[in-house]
């Protein structure tokens, strides 16, 4: 797939110098990579996917939007995938790579110490750790990740991606995989409290949700496949999917779900991992209210949705 071309500036594009500091610090506006990206893109006219019923079908007609994400804890976790924003200044440390360390970019990485690892602690799971080095717009994330004494990590993958660039990881090959399943990074996909507190076109970006079955194939802006199913009734990763023009956001709705259902509208949400079907990803926040995302999200089936026109399809 091309290189888009460069993107005029745009207020927050690639640029996290306006980020605070923190763990789940709040990035005042800044938005990964130029407006051009594919994250970034108005999606709401593009075409449908010829094979669309089949592959939202087997992703469930009838199954709900679940927020994978919001207030408290879980099982002794934050609910999401927590994130650490940090200075230029941040001490870079060791990470050695337990399984993917040949599609893996080469550290160090200025991974605080301190930064929250998703799930619960000392257990399995994805175990991501996610860094934004707001001074160099430099995003780092880990997939199964864990501290060791000296203050370096353990790491099953990880990946540096540019949010200054639409080449957002230079070093990467084709195929290669990332922190995530689809080789794509998570951060741009987040549902993000701060965002959605602004209301409908709060959410200036395509959100990320997983499947439980997916194809042997991948779709830009996916790089890796996550499967060994061969069904082209199931869906790709990187396949987008839009929430109907004729669904009807319904005015009761909370200012924070109608912001998420409106992004669904305009830019999509993109399989980047294997999980459960419809749910949707987001970072932790103490103003999420779980009881009212999860009867209002409740109500969107998969039926609403439809998948965009796969270009540039990777199979096998």
């Amino acid at each position: 797939m091309p290189t888009p071309a460069p993107a005029p500036a745009a207020a927050g594009h690639g640029d996290f110098s306006r980020a605070s500091l923190g763990i789940g610090a709040a990035l005042n506006g800044a938005l990964s990579f130029p407006a051009n990206n594919a994250w970034n893109t108005d999606v709401s006219a593009a075409p449908v996917d010829p094979n669309s019923d089949a592959l939202i079908a087997s992703i469930g007609l009838a199954t709900a939007l679940h927020a994978d994400f919001g207030s408290g804890t879980y099982n002794g976790s934050p609910i999401g995938i927590p994130y650490v924003v940090v200075a230029g200044t941040q001490a870079r440390v060791a990470i050695t790579w337990t399984a993917y360390g040949a599609e893996s970019d080469a550290g160090p990485y200025p991974v605080p110490a301190n930064a929250q690892v998703e799930g619960a602690p000392n257990t399995g799971g994805d175990r991501h750790v996610i860094v934004i080095d707001r001074d160099n717009n430099r995003l780092y994330e880990l997939y199964r990740a864990f501290l060791n004494p000296n203050g370096s990590w353990n790491a099953d993958c990880g990946a540096v991606f540019h949010l200054d660039s639409n080449t957002v990881r230079p070093t990467a090959q084709p195929g290669w995989t990332s922190a995530d399943a689809a080789g794509l990074p998570i951060v741009p996909g987040l549902a993000r409290y701060e965002e959605a507190a602004l209301g409908p076109g709060g959410i200036r970006h395509a959100l990320r949700f997983t499947v439980q079955n997916s194809r042997r194939a991948y779709v830009p802006p996916a790089t890796h496949r996550a499967s060994t199913q061969t069904s082209a009734d199931l869906p790709p990763m990187g396949m987008r999917v839009r929430l109907k023009a004729s669904y009807v956001i319904p005015a009761g709705f909370s200012t924070e779900t109608r912001a998420l259902l409106t992004a669904m509208k305009t830019f999509g949400l993109i399989v980047a991992d294997n999980g459960r079907n419809w749910y949707v990803t987001g970072a932790p926040d103490e103003r999420w209210s779980n009881d009212v995302l999860s009867r209002e999200l409740g109500q969107v089936q998969g039926s609403n949705f439809e998948v965009l026109r796969m270009d540039g399809l990777v199979v096998g």
